[in-house]
């Protein structure tokens, strides 16, 4: 059955697969990232959550809806300015080492200021800023964005602190072997903070919604919004959920153990799935597109 929803599929990934099986491809090392499944309350009290849309010609997942986030800048394992539990605490809960643990986090407070204008810090551990719109702040984010400007030198000079405690972590996903770009993701859920609001800061991006998990789930089942499989299942995941509160709650107790597709050759046909996702099951014939397990 031909699919019908809006799973993103490379057309080059057969190949890739292939070559992969004969020994011919070697996976490139993913780069460590994360992104944050921003919140608000929607008229009913329930979540709704800020996605984008990657341009068209973005060379990974363009025109695919997905959250603000981006890649690890080694520069945020340097001492940053931190409120929340400690790296050390996040090491426990990510399954890494402390110094990556921080940059993980500090790469999903940076790329949401970055992409969203939305900034998860404060002047004391138990406030947070509450208007991030203005030349300065927006002069401070392009510098972000370049990388002339640090992280932590930015927090510094505005005598904030991270608030860690902000964020709860929500899932990991790690690209396939067989894509040529790689990222190893930690998913994060935050409540959007009190005066601030989102705006479209990220030159990756031509467009961003606030949706419900619900409708944004239903457009991909229509085919009408494009999504990689970590973000239709993180949604899926949101929808259960009556409150923001409920959300935060529930991210202290999701399993964190990384997410990674597999893909094996059953005569000429490529079976591609994601272990424990088998709405994202592939079958591939030799000659032909991609047919959905149950799409």
């Amino acid at each position: 059955m031909s699919t019908s929803n809006g799973q993103w599929y490379p057309p080059e990934w057969p190949d890739r697969i292939r070559a992969l099986a004969r020994g011919e491809l070697r996976p490139v090392a993913p780069r460590r990232a994360a992104t944050v499944l921003l919140l608000r309350a929607g008229a009913d009290g329930r979540p709704v959550v800020h996605m984008l849309r990657r341009r068209a010609s973005m060379a990974f997942a363009g025109g695919a809806y997905a959250y603000p986030g981006g890649s690890v800048d080694p520069r945020d394992e340097r001492n940053v300015p931190w409120a929340g539990p400690s790296p050390a605490d996040w090491a426990q809960r990510l399954g890494t080492g402390p110094v990556e643990a921080q940059a993980i986090v500090c790469a999903a407070v940076r790329e949401t200021f970055e992409e969203a204008g939305v900034l998860l810090a404060g002047p004391a551990p138990e406030t947070v800023v509450a208007d991030t719109t203005g030349e300065d702040w927006e002069a401070d984010r392009a510098a972000l964005v370049s990388r002339e400007l640090s992280f932590a030198d930015f927090l510094e000079r505005r005598g904030l602190l991270l608030r860690s405690d902000l964020l709860g972590a929500w899932a990991r996903w790690i690209t396939p072997e067989f894509e040529p770009r790689r990222y190893d993701t930690w998913f994060f859920v935050a409540a959007l903070p009190e005066g601030q609001r989102t705006r479209n800061a990220s030159t990756e991006a031509d467009r961003t919604v606030w949706t419900t998990p619900a409708d944004a789930a239903a457009g991909y089942d229509r085919g009408e919004l494009l999504m990689m499989p970590p973000t239709i299942s993180t949604l899926r995941a949101l929808q259960p959920y009556a409150s923001i509160p409920e959300v935060l709650a529930a991210a202290s107790g999701r399993d964190l153990a990384p997410v990674l597709a597999g893909a094996r050759l059953v005569g000429g046909e490529i079976v591609l799935s994601w272990p424990g996702y088998d709405e994202f099951t592939r079958h591939i014939e030799p000659t032909t597109g991609p047919s959905g397990a149950d799409a």
